[in-house]
């Protein structure tokens, strides 16, 4: 008989309790713990069990032996000592009190189960190093301090920018506290989906250690190949493994690469339908104004490499797009690259699911167009067919359908920006492989798209002196020779664009 799936179930012990599917996270846990180092950190992207990896440290340094059984710390730790627990756990919050009243439920609660008589202090940062000195008076002992998603109250005010800097300095001062109380402190976890810079967050904490981009923790949270293969395969019956890879798979911090639990999830108790389950559970508003508001050249970012340090944090001040982008999941790393100053990362967008999902709010937020099907469904006929033809009528009715106010007051439709990632966004929701600013020896192609053994070179001009420019160009330089083998067909496409008819004026292509 199968066993029954953790669907929604974040606390470790109610799934061993119940007799549920358990991955087994701990030996990820147990080197953890015996590692050199006493405060860590843990950036994942949203739903990817990180609040059932905090609840399973929670449980192990509690001495919870009998949920351990069969698993591979069970012999491994000494069940006969435990340490007592302080966990902090942020929900949204949308004002600074709300956020205050939010780290007093979680301090009145660790008091309440720990048993700890502190008297409720009008100075937040105060009660909880207060919580901290006590609960270590009474146990004698050192004490473990679990903080999930310390970034939230930050994050879900990134749109009020005042309102999430406010917050910022709650957290910091709540944070500082851990210094402060050094002494009583044993291990300390904190997770979130951001890395905020430690100037900005973590004045002073010095000695925390990020291992997000460990190579030792990359399988920490998450499921791995082999793990849909062992202990999933029951429940995938039917399924094709290797669609279901390429719809879900992706995610790269390392190690392996790896799936979101909560697609593969909701995937089985949904009968196998695929959908995009992990994009629908939080929108990206504030991605999208940021993408509209600086005219982001968004071809970029099939191509895009950052340093180490750039991948690393970011501030309210300092928003940098491309971070955000990985640290909330809609990128992720398809390599390390070592360069003589430094790693450099390659970024991508993981699998079909975020392709198809990310780049259909973007062409909602580009073009106000909320079908973008009705274009999809022809432009994927168009290249898989060949036909040059209907991929031309469908685009100039794309660029037909967005509303003139988008133009007002915009001098968007000037940029050959603009309409270059306006088609590539549509490409892109098809889930084929689409490269932006593709580099070979003699310049860069704007856009190379593939489809099965077809590739498509496309260059574009805006307000063009001469027709033709754009396919010459493309002749000109040889873009097609880096493409050149026997099972390619190459199609080559000169796209011109008016920016008072804020439309295609002229168009060529051809097989190469």
């Amino acid at each position: 008989m199968l066993k029954k799936l953790p669907v929604g179930i974040q606390t470790f012990s109610q799934i061993r309790e119940e007799n549920h599917l358990y991955i087994d996270k701990t030996k990820d846990a147990c080197q953890l713990i015996k590692s050199d180092g006493k405060y860590f950190f843990l950036s994942r992207p949203r739903r990817f069990g990180k609040s059932l990896f905090i609840d399973t440290l929670h449980n192990i340094f509690e001495g919870n032996k009998k949920h351990f059984k069969d698993l591979y710390i069970y012999d491994k730790w000494d069940w006969n000592t435990s340490s007592p627990v302080i966990k902090l756990s942020f929900s949204g919050n949308r004002s600074t009190q709300e956020l205050i009243n939010n780290i007093y439920k979680n301090i009145n609660f660790a008091k309440k189960n720990l048993g700890i008589e502190c008297d409720m202090n009008d100075d937040y940062a105060m009660y909880f190093a207060d919580l901290i000195e006590k609960t270590h008076d009474k146990y004698s002992q050192k004490i473990v301090v679990l903080i999930d998603e310390y970034d939230k109250p930050i994050l879900d005010n990134l749109d009020q920018p005042e309102i999430a800097k406010e917050c910022r300095e709650i957290v910091k001062r709540l944070y500082s506290q851990l210094k402060d109380c050094d002494r009583y402190i044993k291990f300390a976890f904190l997770t979130g989906v951001s890395k905020f810079s430690r100037a900005s967050i973590f004045s002073g904490l010095n000695m925390l250690t990020d291992i997000s981009l460990n190579p030792k923790y990359g399988n920490i949270c998450g499921y791995t190949q082999a793990d849909i293969e062992r202990f999933f395969i029951d429940y995938l019956d039917g399924v094709d493994l290797e669609r279901l890879k390429n719809f879900y798979n992706g995610y790269y911090f390392l190690k392996d690469d790896i799936y979101n639990p909560f697609d593969i999830l909701q995937f089985i108790v949904n009968d196998n339908v695929y959908k995009n389950y992990w994009f629908t559970t939080g929108t990206p508003t504030f991605l999208m104004k940021l993408i509209k508001n600086n005219d982001y050249f968004l071809p970029n970012l099939s191509n895009l490499r950052v340093d180490e340090k750039r991948l690393d944090s970011f501030d309210i001040e300092n928003i940098d797009l491309e971070t955000i982008l990985y640290q909330s999941g809609y990128l992720t790393i398809d390599q390390a690259i070592q360069t003589p100053f430094g790693i450099e990362y390659q970024l991508k967008l993981p699998n079909i699911e975020v392709k198809q999902s990310f780049n259909d709010v973007i062409i909602k937020t580009l073009t106000n167009n909320a079908n973008s099907n009705q274009y999809k469904i022809p432009i994927y006929e168009a290249l898989e067919n060949s036909n040059l033809d209907l991929f031309k009528t469908t685009l100039v009715s794309i660029f037909a359908s967005i509303p003139y106010n988008n133009y007002t007051n915009n001098p968007i439709q000037m940029y050959e920006g603009y309409y270059a990632s306006i088609i590539y966004v549509y490409l892109q929701s098809l889930g084929i492989e689409v490269i932006g600013e593709d580099v070979n020896n003699r310049g860069r192609i704007d856009l190379a798209c593939k489809i099965e053994a077809k590739v498509y070179l496309i260059e574009f001009k805006v307000d063009a002196k001469n027709k033709g420019e754009a396919l010459q160009q493309i002749k000109d330089k040889k873009y097609a020779q880096k493409y050149h083998r026997e099972d390619n067909e190459i199609y080559l496409m000169g796209i011109e664009f008016d920016s008072a008819e804020k439309n295609i004026v002229y168009f060529e292509g051809e097989k190469y």
